[in-house]
């Protein structure tokens, strides 16, 4: 009677060992496909957008700076400013996001047609 309750006592606690070792595994899971892989696809994403960046394109830094790439080197760019200015910068420091929604066209407002008619 003593060795049957030690043997159900052992099997459960090896079924709780398991179910714990599965749910660390499925947290691992979560991480790597909510948190790690979108941020390697963000900087795969920053890495490309910086190695295609040519003289004349706008850019905006991470400080903040607003200006337009005068050079490219191996690992700067050269940044004239609007006020003339011109200041180099590490190609890290150019800001992927703040960039395109510089270079993006803001959105045309759709009119309608009803009540321009009904001012007119």
């Amino acid at each position: 009677m003593t060795t049957t309750i030690l043997l159900q006592a052992a099997g459960a606690t090896g079924g709780f060992a398991s179910g714990q070792l599965i749910t660390l595994v499925l947290i691992i899971v979560v991480f790597y496909f909510f948190m790690i892989r979108p941020q390697i696809k963000k900087q795969k994403d920053q890495k490309k957008y910086v190695q295609e960046l040519k003289k004349g394109d706008k850019v905006v830094t991470t400080a903040g700076i607003h200006g337009r790439i005068a050079d490219v080197a191996e690992a700067t760019f050269l940044v004239e400013t609007e006020g003339g200015g011109k200041i180099r910068f590490d190609k890290s420091a150019i800001s992927l996001e703040a960039s395109k929604a510089l270079n993006t066209p803001p959105p045309v407002a759709k009119t309608d047609t009803k009540t321009e008619k009904a001012k007119a």
